[in-house]
């Protein structure tokens, strides 16, 4: 199935296209190839789709946001990003970064029990083979974040849970547990701050990489719609699922009856009809206001 963008990638002088993602497109500045152009798009991802159209702005709010995010997270991580000085072409949704060596774990923290944790949970009892108490509904929150990685699948397959034993096989037991503690300490980290402006982070997906020193830090993006949960804080009430200001909106259009798409077909979703595309950039540009107090 394809699951990459088919528009060809920009052409930016100075630089040359490496990769495409569902979201984001490298490019290696001409001459440095220790650096790496990270443009962030307007496309929007879901159940490993690129789907259409496009979310306007939606690559200006992930990346002026997670730029303030590492702002926030500096004192416990230190992030890739170089220089916000980027070709005009790509100004506001572009950064220069470091050129790491990618840790091959997606390192997912959850503070509150939803979405696939809540599945498997229901299931099993477990989270990633963690063990959790009995009779936890959806929306429970725990009392400290949990550690719930998952491998990097190639593009067009699914990420599968991994026990932390399993990361500790793949990249020994002293990086799985840095993994671990960075990955817990930014949602916590998220949560204080977020928590004051209204919003409850419930989970979130980070990337780390080594630079050339082995020094682990933080890359991609962080704690945004794209890459997390949000929940209006004043709604929180478990038991059933909460309202949010991500992605998950597209995703229950998606599952709905009115978009007609079955996600065990393998098929393309539908095209986002206009209003679930409107406020789909009103949710984003909603949670990057309250969290960071600027108007986008």
């Amino acid at each position: 199935m394809t699951t990459t963008p088919d528009q060809a990638p920009l052409a930016i002088p100075g630089f040359t296209h490496l990769y495409s993602g569902k979201v984001r497109d490298l490019y290696v500045p001409d001459g440095r190839e220790d650096e790496l152009l990270l443009v962030a798009s307007d496309r929007i991802s879901a159940f490993d789709f690129a789907l259409e159209p496009p979310i306007p702005d939606k690559g200006a709010v992930l990346t002026q946001l997670s730029l303030w995010w590492f702002e926030q997270l500096e004192d416990i991580v230190p992030n890739h990003v170089l220089s916000t000085e980027v070709p005009e072409v790509v100004a506001g949704r572009a950064v220069l970064v470091k050129r790491l060596d990618m840790v091959p774990v997606e390192c997912v923290a959850r503070a509150y029990l939803t979405g696939g944790g809540l599945r498997e949970y229901a299931v099993s009892g477990t989270v990633s083979g963690l063990e959790l108490p009995e009779g936890l509904v959806d929306g429970d929150r725990f009392d400290w974040p949990i550690f719930t990685p998952s491998t990097k699948a190639p593009e067009g397959e699914h990420d599968e849970p991994m026990s932390f034993e399993a990361v500790e096989e793949a990249v020994g037991a002293g990086l799985a547990a840095d993994l671990r503690d960075l990955t817990t300490r930014i949602l916590a980290r998220g949560n204080e701050i977020a928590a004051e402006r209204g919003i409850l982070i419930a989970d979130t997906k980070v990337e780390f990489g080594r630079d050339a020193d082995g020094t682990l830090v933080l890359a991609d993006e962080v704690l945004t719609p794209d890459s997390s949960r949000f929940w209006p804080a004043d709604q929180w009430e478990p038991g059933h699922p909460q309202p949010s200001f991500d992605k998950e909106f597209v995703r229950e259009w998606l599952m709905s009856a009115e978009s007609g798409w079955d996600k065990a077909s393998g098929e393309a979703p539908p095209p986002l009809p206009e209003r679930v595309v409107e406020q789909t950039r009103a949710k984003y540009v909603e949670a990057y206001e309250r969290l960071t107090g600027r108007t986008f």
